[in-house]
């Protein structure tokens, strides 16, 4: 091998960085034994092919599309909770964030509330949404019920029916208003299904469902499979939830779990356990208790059609709704890591719950799911915020940035660790709750493979770890790194084995790997992620005939092995005889999750940027709050400056990125409030309702709420997207009413309440009323948020009110 050496003082710091005064572990993972093949036809699926040739499909291992492994990413986004208007935007900020399929429910009592009155207009056209999926290349998964849960009334029966007849089972009554919806839904569908050509893959029937009896159980999820078949909707998956003992007519439907790094349901007014969600599975898929309304008395359908179905997830929480007894704040991480641990337990299918927030629509009757309709929970009237990644207004949250260079990893190479293996190491933790044993998980296919690593846990403090790994592969062991890395507390990554990168075998890496990009002539790019601090040591095969040419970084005799400086140069070309040059270019952390990958001025391209991104309609659209200036890099570089809103500069190169910045004109935007009533005494918390736990307030109780008048301008100034009204509040329970009408309400946590102006649409006037919360009062905050009572027996107060402006640029390549 032909190597140009570049000595630097980095080698010495690598050295220095692998030193460590932890114990030092070697993790060994034997999987070099064959894995079983992959085994098909047992699941009965619908019409795989479309109109142009191409197919999905599904063995006991993973998705296929075009007879290749497929692995989708999948985020649910419901459209009844979200104004018409936003929805195109709001996917492509979605497939901009590496979602590949966008699941939404049908909430029947959205559609019907009263008996034959069906509504699909406005922001209830299903039709209209699923055609916009199609528009932009997502795929979409239909979940049509009829109960669906989503923190609804009933679970989203409509009121008429659970007046009326039998629910849940195959009752003849129920069944005849059953089939009329999924006639609705299916001609809502028509055109739209994945054997017309259009982007819808799979429908979901029903939801936690664990029912057993006459009627019930897997007989009646076979009859709904039936009533929508016959309805029209031939689609090539049908899936139900997997989790709670669920039942299901094995062979006809595809379990899908999930997973959650709080139980917002839950009964306890303190920090919960350690979660399973953050422990490597490796003999099962379902998680613990996720909030299923009822419960099961014995092992379900998925327990036993494990080697027969793919691990597929559908709920895995990109955040957490507040419940008014249990208010989980999440962060970026607490979110984030649960992927190297799903991915490494065998999930094939990365599907979140929910990765757009919204608000429930109003009819007659608020329709939130409620200890006063029966509901286990009790839940905002109104505001489905979730802590999502998309808040309801559209405002990306931190969580997308951590979360996009798994997904980019998944998009870019899925298809490599869809075929592949869960393999256990030697070491393991012995439960859940055990936080000093390493948490690690190899899955592998031959002699490849990927290391998953997590060393974070919601809520608490894991060790440092200095760890090496063997992992044993059917053409040799691979150990790595050469010295220990520290494994920090709240570090978690994806490191490959073997790493195949266009002709070039890449041993290992102690960077995750993020996207393939090809610049044409130029060559190709792999782009990886630094793993925080640890240092990024690459090695490869002395044997093979390849040229590596240092940039940045530091290449070492010894395998030859390349210690790259994070950043945005390249770090290292590889030359073959008769191929593209391969380059390789490692970001930092903090860069990986400004990254967006897009097609922009046709062809992929990086997108590096602080400012929200993506691109919709052939345009790039950057978002920025309450900063009128922004700055994007791309690479490959545009082949002249593009055209903006306002004018774009070229300001030169970062690395391998052309920069581009601009600033448009800057809004100054007043609000005030104005105490109109102090708050009263408040009536102590009751215990009760199904969980025997904090209830909700009950209406009258409203008499002890502060109000103040708010005071924001009637009319958007010219040049913003939106203005977010910020309202900070200590209280229990805030309710926003424009005049009389409630818009918008939220539970005190500690977390930020925003409301865009835009879709607020304001007419009569502002006001906010606020319920105290009792210092006595049995709920959930974390620590963070809860407020500093000075002795007080309650508080009611509101903070802070400000409208902070969000602009928005339009750039044409």
């Amino acid at each position: 091998m032909n190597k140009h050496l570049k000595r630097s003082a980095l080698a010495l710091a690598f050295g220095a960085a692998f030193a460590s005064t932890h114990a030092q572990q070697l993790i060994t993972i034997d999987a070099a034994s064959p894995a079983a093949k992959p085994v098909a036809g047992y699941l009965r699926l619908g019409s795989t092919a479309s109109p142009s040739g191409h197919t999905l499909g599904a063995n006991n291992r993973y998705l296929t599309l075009d007879g290749k492994p497929w692995m989708p990413v999948m985020g649910e986004f419901h459209y009844t909770r979200s104004p018409e208007w936003m929805w195109e935007s709001e996917l492509a900020k979605m497939k901009a964030a590496g979602i590949t399929v966008v699941a939404t429910y049908v909430i029947w009592t959205h559609h019907e509330p009263k008996d034959g009155a069906f509504d699909w207009k406005g922001n209830r056209d299903l039709r209209r949404f699923v055609q916009l999926c199609g528009k932009l290349g997502l795929k979409a998964v239909v979940r049509v019920g009829p109960w669906v849960h989503a923190e609804v009334r009933y679970g989203g029966i409509p009121d008429w029916v659970v007046d009326s007849m039998r629910t849940r089972a195959d009752d003849p009554q129920y069944l005849r208003y059953v089939g009329r919806l999924y006639r609705e839904i299916g001609t809502q569908l028509k055109g739209s299904l994945w054997r017309d050509g259009g982007p819808v893959i799979g429908i979901q029937l029903e939801n936690e469902y664990n029912l057993t009896g006459p009627g019930q159980g897997a007989t009646h999820i076979a009859t709904l499979k039936k009533l929508a078949r016959q309805a029209g909707m031939d689609v090539p998956f049908y899936t139900v939830t997997g989790w709670d003992g669920t039942v299901y007519p094995s062979g006809e439907v595809t379990p899908v779990f999930g997973g959650y790094p709080d139980e917002p349901w839950a009964v306890s007014t303190s920090e919960l356990a350690p979660k399973e969600t953050y422990a490597f599975r490796f003999d099962s898929r379902v998680s613990g208790d996720l909030g299923a309304q009822t419960r099961a008395h014995s092992p379900g359908t998925a327990e036993s059609d494990i080697d027969k179905t793919p691990f597929l997830g559908a709920e895995y929480g990109a955040g957490l709704p507040f419940m008014y007894r249990r208010r989980p704040v999440v962060s970026p991480d607490d979110i984030a890591s649960m992927l190297p641990v799903q991915l490494g337990s065998g999930v094939n299918l990365m599907g979140y719950y929910m990765f757009h927030g919204g608000r429930n629509p109003v009819g007659g009757t608020t329709l939130e799911e409620s200890t006063l309709s029966g509901g286990y929970n009790d839940t905002p009237a109104i505001n489905y915020d979730f802590q999502a990644p998309l808040g309801p207004d559209g405002q990306q949250r931190a969580v997308l940035e951590y979360l996009r260079p798994f997904h980019y990893f998944i998009s870019n190479f899925g298809y490599r660790l869809a075929p592949m293996t869960v393999r256990k190491p030697d070491v393991v933790p012995a439960g859940p709750d055990d936080l000093k044993a390493p948490r690690v998980a190899v899955r592998s296919a031959g002699d490849a493979a990927f290391v998953f690593v997590n060393n974070h846990v919601r809520q608490y403090t894991m060790p440092p770890l200095s760890l090496r790994f063997n992992v044993k592969l059917t053409g040799g062991d691979v150990e790595f790194p050469r010295r220990p890395v520290t494994v920090t507390n709240g570090s978690y990554f994806i490191w490959p084995v073997n790493f195949d990168m266009d002709g070039t075998r890449l041993r290992y890496a102690t960077a995750q790997p993020v996207a393939r990009i090809d610049g044409g002539a130029d060559g190709i790019t792999y782009v990886f992620a630094a793993s925080g601090d640890i240092p990024v040591e690459m090695a490869f095969d002395a044997k093979e005939k390849t040229e590596l040419q240092a940039h940045d970084g530091t290449l070492a005799e010894e395998g030859p092995t390349f210690v790259a400086r994070p950043g945005t140069s390249p770090a290292l070309t590889i030359r073959r005889a008769g191929a593209k040059p391969v380059h390789v270019l490692v970001l930092t952390a903090e860069q990986a999750r400004q990254l967006t990958i897009a097609d922009f001025g046709g062809r992929r391209r990086l997108v590096l940027t602080s400012q929200q991104a993506w691109v919709e309609g052939g345009t790039l659209q950057l978002r920025s709050v309450d900063e009128p200036a922004m700055r994007f890099a791309v690479y490959p570089a545009l082949s002249r400056t593009p055209s903006g809103d306002t004018a774009v500069k070229n300001t030169g190169k970062d690395g391998v990125f052309q920069v581009y910045e601009t600033k448009v004109p800057a809004v100054e935007l007043a609000s005030s409030f104005t105490q109109l009533r102090e708050a009263q005494s408040a009536p102590p918390v009751m215990i009760g309702g199904l969980a025997k736990a904090a209830v909700q307030p009950i209406p009258e109780s409203w008499r002890s709420a502060a109000t103040w008048r708010i005071e924001v301008p009637k009319r958007l100034p010219d040049g913003i997207a939106d203005a977010l009204l910020q309202i900070d509040f200590t209280g229990d329970i805030g309710r926003l009413f424009d005049g009389t009408r409630m818009a918008d309400d939220w539970y005190y946590s500690g977390y930020g309440w925003q409301i865009g102006l835009k879709a607020l649409a304001p007419k009569d006037g502002l006001s906010l009323a606020v319920l105290p919360l009792r210092a006595d009062a049995p709920v959930y905050l974390p620590k963070e948020g809860r407020p500093d009572f000075a002795g007080q027996p309650q508080v009611a107060r509101v903070n802070k009110v400000s409208l902070v402006p969000v602009y928005k640029l339009t750039v044409k390549p």
